[in-house]
């Protein structure tokens, strides 16, 4: 009974662990005191408790950051290089040219005269584009040194010398710019269309160009020599079946009539006097002064006659200096007049040449838009020339009201417009393509043949 009793009565049971601390780490030494050394284990226990993944992402980004980083560094290194470059060049030239500065010294192209004619066609002539100045960083070609002891003097000389070639160089690229020449051809980049003076006499004279020193022309390639075969080809065709007739039939080796007045010759002669052919605009000039008459009982259609006779023989009078063409196109001119007869102003489609008299088509008393509104460039060429304002009066005022005209959609202009009362028929049909495409192409012609003042 002892002895179990005494068993029974054995030691308490305890519910808690204890545990001893050594000195350090009941003085904290090691534990957590916010130490760098305590931050440390605690950002790799971190870092380790992060997925396979989540580290490998992490490591790319900043991969990928340090690689931005270097190639930042290395082009804003390139940009800073090239400024201070800059800066030290500026520095020098200063120092090289005293009380001159010049900025991308341009290096200009010499006039160069053309190479010798070639073949069959001495007279043709082609212009080549100007070259631009090419500027280029660095020393000039002017190779101006700095000055050396006494030689100050002389050298700012010779650098107003170098400076004075320069201007001298631009004029005479200026000068080129505004005189095109083929076989003595005059082409002036910006007319004016203001009221002419009194040029008559002045027009009818030969144009001076043929008196002055032509560059020479330069050899003709493959290319240019086929296409002159083939015009003459074509024109050995006209000249053998429908001499002095509107249009050849080729097949049929005959000819069709329209107004009887040689559309295809007069239409051709520009383009043979530009490809060099004398002997056939020779042979075509005495059928002009000999046979082509305009006092003829015939219709013709205004348009078609503006550009293809009226324009013909003014541009053939340009290239050649000839009096012979702007006479003709002078008279031509004279009797289309009647025409612009309408109560509005707008043209009729058609003139009788012989008799002076004018009509609309035989079906509408309409005209059509682009008609009316394309013959602004040969009759204010032809006041321009003859110093008589009325053939660009006429064409002005038929451009100043279609402008006022309501119909129009965004720009775009119906197709007809009726001569009586000078408004738009057939409102609401637009179109870019027959009886209103030349409309749009000639508000840039005009403009630009008016030096790019007209507000059209």
């Amino acid at each position: 009974a002892a002895m179990y009793s005494g068993a029974a009565a054995g030691p308490p049971r305890r519910d808690f662990i204890s545990i001893t601390l050594g000195p350090e780490e009941a003085l904290g030494v090691g534990g957590y005191n916010n130490s760098k050394a305590w931050r440390r284990r605690s950002c790799w226990r971190k870092w380790k408790q992060l997925s396979r993944l989540q580290r490998s992402v992490i490591l790319f980004l900043f991969a990928f950051l340090a690689v931005c980083g270097v190639i930042s560094y290395a082009s804003m290194g390139e940009a800073w290089k090239g400024i201070t470059n800059k800066s030290l060049d500026d520095q020098r030239a200063e120092q090289e040219i005293p009380r001159l500065k010049l900025a991308n010294p341009a290096v200009l192209p010499a006039p160069q005269k053309a190479d010798a004619s070639h073949g069959d066609y001495p007279e043709l002539s082609l212009q080549k584009p100007p070259k631009l100045p090419h500027v280029r960083h660095g020393p000039s070609n002017l190779q101006i040194k700095a000055p050396q002891r006494n030689t100050r003097v002389k050298t700012q000389h010779d650098t107003m010398r170098a400076v004075e070639e320069l201007v001298k160089v631009d004029k005479v690229e200026k000068t080129e710019k505004s005189i095109i020449s083929w076989r003595g051809a005059v082409i002036e980049p910006d007319q004016s269309t203001e009221p002419p003076s009194n040029k008559v006499t002045e027009a009818e004279k030969p144009s001076s160009v043929e008196a002055e020193d032509q560059k020479e022309p330069v050899p003709i390639n493959e290319r240019q020599l086929a296409v002159i075969e083939a015009f003459r080809h074509a024109w050995k065709g006209y000249k053998d079946f429908a001499w002095g007739h509107d249009e050849l039939k080729p097949l049929s080796k005959s000819y069709s009539e329209w107004f009887g007045l040689g559309l295809t010759l007069i239409d051709a002669l520009d383009t043979m006097w530009i490809l060099g052919l004398k002997e056939e605009f020779e042979e075509a000039r005495k059928w002009v002064a000999n046979d082509l008459v305009f006092d003829k009982n015939v219709d013709v259609n205004l348009f078609e006659s503006t550009i293809r006779i009226l324009g013909g023989l003014l541009s053939t009078y340009h290239l050649s200096g000839d009096s012979l063409f702007l006479e003709k196109a002078k008279d031509i001119g004279n009797r289309l007049m009647p025409a612009f007869k309408t109560p509005s102003k707008i043209p009729y489609s058609d003139v009788n040449i012989g008799r002076g008299t004018a009509h609309p088509p035989r079906w509408t008393s309409d005209s059509t838009v682009a008609e009316v509104t394309s013959i602004q460039l040969e009759f204010r060429e032809l006041s321009r020339l003859t110093g008589d304002e009325k053939f660009q009066k006429a064409v002005d005022e038929v451009m100043k009201h279609v402008h006022t005209l309501s119909g129009k959609n965004d720009g775009l202009v119906p197709m007809f417009i009726n001569t009586n009362s000078g408004q738009f028929t057939h409102l609401g049909v637009y179109t870019l393509g027959a009886r209103a495409d030349s409309y749009y192409e000639y508000l840039l012609k005009q403009w630009i043949q008016g030096g790019k003042k007209e507000n059209e």
